[in-house]
């Protein structure tokens, strides 16, 4: 099975345009839940593919408006290359959307497309999970407030953080989508100094920073500072370590999800990612 198999075509691939702003990306982003966007540009007639735009980058570089300044290079692949290429190029380069290129963009195909071949056995799926899951486990306590969750995350370098309760116990799971869903663009002039955090808030991470009443004309992306339990899916669902990786897969797609904790005995002691599932084709191809 190859690429061409499982891609989304151009004529059927959302894109955004230059010159452009981010406002156009965090549309796309928002309302169809991408990871990233691909970016063209018109010349002379003839479509060129100028990279891609992601939500991370959109949240990490929130000042930059300008969609050139925003699009990333990247690896691209061909229509010709084998699932399982594709998935230790996604694996090796950290990327969950790699455009198709051949002189120009001929689709794109994503890591969902990848683990859908998975799930409906087109591919190597009898692995149990067990052995492809990571121990490591990035977590977040169930009060604090979104704004810190969301770098909490953002410095772990994963898309989720399992939510713990005052008892410790997981009660549900926050995602980079979440975050996105509810951040806004704001414009026009901001204090530095209590419009970040109040000096009395128990969270003062921020509040560090709030020194004087500075004005700076901002455009900025702002995340709610409610506590992660009012954002967080609480209806979280699990694995065993026996599960086959095709199992998990179906899963993934039922419930729109990019990782599902790993459980033994009633215990987390894992999370299985769909780019786990992805090692377990490159480590057999």
């Amino acid at each position: 099975m190859n690429v061409a198999d499982v891609m989304t075509p151009r004529d059927a691939l959302v894109t955004v345009s230059l010159p452009g702003t981010r406002d156009d990306a965090l549309e796309y982003l928002q309302e169809r839940e991408f990871s990233s966007v691909p970016v063209v540009k018109d010349e002379d007639g003839e479509e060129t593919f100028r990279g891609l735009v992601s939500r991370q980058t959109l949240i990490e570089r929130p000042d930059e408006d300008q969609l050139a300044l925003l699009a990333e290079n990247g690896p691209t692949t061909t229509a010709d290359t084998s699932i399982e290429d594709a998935a230790r190029l996604m694996v090796t380069e950290g990327a969950r959307r790699v455009p198709v290129v051949d002189g120009r963009l001929e689709g794109i195909v994503t890591i969902t497309d990848v683990i859908r071949a998975i799930a409906e056995d087109e591919v190597a799926g009898d692995t149990e999970v067990g052995e492809l899951a990571s121990r490591t486990v990035n977590a977040v306590y169930v009060d604090t407030p979104l704004t810190v969750a969301e770098r909490e995350i953002s410095y772990a370098d994963v898309p989720y953080a399992v939510v713990l309760g005052d008892d410790t116990e997981m009660c549900g799971v926050l995602t980079e989508v979440d975050i996105l869903d509810v951040a806004r663009i704001v414009e026009g002039e901001a204090e530095t100094g209590e419009s970040i955090a109040n000096q009395d808030d128990e969270w003062m991470w921020e509040g560090i920073k709030a020194v004087g009443n500075r004005y700076l004309p901002t455009r900025n992306v702002e995340i709610p500072a409610e506590p992660v339990r009012e954002f967080m899916t609480g209806d979280v669902v699990t694995v065993g370590k026996t599960q086959p990786a095709r199992e998990v897969a179906q899963a993934m797609l039922t419930h729109d999800i990019e990782q599902i904790p790993l459980v033994s005995g009633g215990e987390l002691v894992g999370v299985v990612r769909d780019a786990n599932l992805l090692e377990n084709l490159y480590d057999r191809s």
